[in-house]
């Protein structure tokens, strides 16, 4: 499975790009025939004390793979047949972030993840959910993520997650030489990259790194196929969960409109921490 829309598809797409542009300019939107809608406040998964509210579009028709590469440049992302974006009011703590892949140089961190994964293999597979993905799934979401809705999904919701897709969406198998599976990715292929959508690994494996290994393996995918960047969604500076993501180098941010280079308080990116042994 190639990580690059094939050349009919890019031919269609450019058609399709071209004629669209007109009609995007005059409308001043990046969709005038879609209709977006703001969901209710809730409460913020990642900062507490905060409401999180998200403005939301369907996806969908023949232009949904066209639609969603341009909402993605947006700062959008996927769930099911639907992309979304932060819409809170008084609050842009979630900023959305991608690593620019010809910039992408090997750290000292990285190249130890590296290292101590140089016996797995990733494969990129079509996306279709299997019941050991589901057993590895489950395991993460047990061990990292006890306390969310995500950790008391069925087989039968895990399949939506991975299925229910109206754009070009694949799925990544990590293995060991054993051909256990240690990692997964599932991933929406962009005309200028992929968009990691969500990851999980083997929690009791904590001194691979799993986690940092599967974007790194992204990383090498879009260099070895011309793609230039790799989305990751959310960088969120007050949430454990989700600031990890400025260690990786190479990062840029969308403000203003436009992406440009990441920078922090740090100078260059953090390193990622040292791996821990296996608790207990």
């Amino acid at each position: 499975m190639d990580l690059r829309p094939g050349a009919e598809n890019r031919q269609k797409r450019e058609w399709l790009r071209r004629d669209a542009r007109p009609a995007l300019a005059k409308e001043g939107s990046l969709a005038p025939f879609r209709q977006f809608f703001a969901t209710s406040p809730v409460s913020c998964p990642y900062i507490v004390g905060r409401a999180e509210r998200k403005l939301i579009v369907e996806l969908g028709g023949n232009g949904a793979a066209l639609f969603y590469d341009d909402l993605s440049r947006a700062g959008f992302r996927r769930s099911h047949g639907f992309a979304y974006r932060p819409a809170c009011r008084g609050c842009s703590s979630c900023v959305p972030v991608r690593i620019a892949v010809d910039r992408f140089g090997h750290t000292r961190s990285i190249r130890r993840i590296r290292n101590t994964n140089r016996d797995l293999s990733g494969r990129l597979l079509a996306a279709h959910a299997t019941p050991e993905q589901f057993r590895l799934f489950s395991a993460y979401q047990r061990s990292r993520h006890s306390d969310s809705d995500m950790a008391s999904m069925s087989y039968g919701d895990y399949r939506g997650m991975v299925e229910d897709t109206p754009v070009r969406t694949a799925i990544v198998e990590s293995r060991d030489t054993s051909g256990e599976l240690l990692a997964a990715s599932l991933i929406d292929l962009l005309d200028d990259g992929v968009s990691a959508v969500y990851s999980f690994y083997d929690p009791q494996q904590p001194r691979r790194s799993l986690g940092t290994w599967s974007i790194l393996w992204l990383v090498e995918q879009c260099r070895r196929h011309g793609q230039p960047y790799v989305y990751l969604g959310y960088w969120i500076a007050d949430s454990p969960k989700m600031a990890y993501k400025a260690r990786f180098p190479a990062l840029e941010r969308l403000a203003g409109g436009a992406w440009t280079e990441f920078t922090s308080d740090a100078a260059g990116p953090l390193p990622f921490p040292p791996p821990q042994a296996r608790e207990g």
